[in-house]
C-alpha cells in the first residue's frame, strides 16, 4: 500500500464531486475508489445539484469544477460555505489562470488543482485540507509566484472594473471598438473612453502590452 494512503483520520473522508462531464466524474470516482480512507458519497453535474447533494450527504470535502453550467463553481462554493461553513472545497479546473485561482480562494476554497494533475494530486489534496492546510498543485503555485514577481517588478496591478475587464478581454482578442460596443451594448465612443482609461490605469502604451496583461491576468487565452 502507498504510505500516503494510510489515513490519519478515525473515519473515511466523505467526498462529493461536481463536474458537468460524465467521463471526468467517472475518472475521479475510479481514482478515489483506490484510496482506503476516502469515500465518494455522491456526484453532481451543476452547482444547484451540488447544493442539494451536500445537504443530503453531509460531506467533509467537495471537489468542484469551476466551469459548470447554470451555476459556476465560484458561485456554488460561496453558497455551499454559507450553509455548510465546516465543508472544505477543492477547486478543479482546466486552467491555472490567476484570476480563476484568486476568485476561488476568495470564495473560500482550500485547494486548487488543474484537471491534468488531478490523477496524481487529488488524494493528496484531500488529505492536506482535512489537516487544515491549503493545497495548490504545482502549476497553480507557479502562476501565483509569477504574479507576485510581476508585482515586485512594478508591473501593472491596478484594479479594473468588471466592464473594463470585459473591454480588455475583447481588445486583446483583436476586436474593434465598434464590435466591442455591439457585444457590450455600449457606444463605440464609450469603448474608446474605456480603452484610454484602462491604458492610463495600467500604465500601458500599446495593444500588444495590453494583450500580454490580459493573458497574464487570465482575461483571455494565449
Amino acid at each position: 500500500m502507498n504510505p500516503e494512503s494510510i489515513s490519519t483520520f478515525p473515519v473515511r473522508i466523505r467526498v462529493v464531486l461536481a463536474d458537468d462531464h460524465k467521463m471526468i466524474l467517472a475518472a475521479l470516482r475510479s481514482l478515489l475508489a483506490k484510496e482506503s480512507d476516502i469515500e465518494v458519497v455522491g456526484d453532481a453535474a451543476d452547482g444547484h445539484a451540488l447544493l442539494e447533494l451536500a445537504g443530503r450527504t453531509a460531506p467533509d470535502v467537495a471537489v468542484v469544477d469551476i466551469g459548470m453550467p447554470s451555476m459556476n463553481g465560484i458561485e456554488a462554493t460561496q453558497q455551499l460555505l454559507a450553509v455548510h461553513p465546516a465543508l472544505k472545497v477543492i477547486a478543479l479546473s482546466a486552467y491555472s489562470d490567476r484570476r480563476f485561482v484568486m476568485e476561488m480562494l476568495d470564495a473560500g476554497a482550500r485547494g486548487y488543482l488543474v484537471k491534468a494533475s488531478a490523477g496524481d494530486e487529488l488524494p493528496r489534496a484531500i488529505r492536506a485540507i482535512m489537516q487544515g492546510r491549503t493545497y495548490l498543485c504545482p502549476e497553480v503555485a507557479g502562476t501565483l509566484v509569477e504574479a507576485a514577481r510581476g508585482k515586485a517588478r512594478g508591473e501593472p496591478t491596478a484594479q479594473l472594473s468588471r466592464r473594463e475587464r470585459d473591454v480588455v478581454a475583447l481588445l486583446a482578442e483583436g476586436h474593434s471598438s465598434l464590435v466591442i460596443g455591439e457585444r457590450l451594448h455600449i457606444a463605440g465612443s464609450t469603448v474608446e473612453v474605456h480603452r484610454r482609461n484602462i491604458m492610463r490605469k495600467l500604465n500601458l502604451h500599446s495593444i500588444a502590452e495590453l494583450t500580454k496583461y490580459a493573458i497574464r491576468e487570465g482575461l483571455t487565452s494565449p
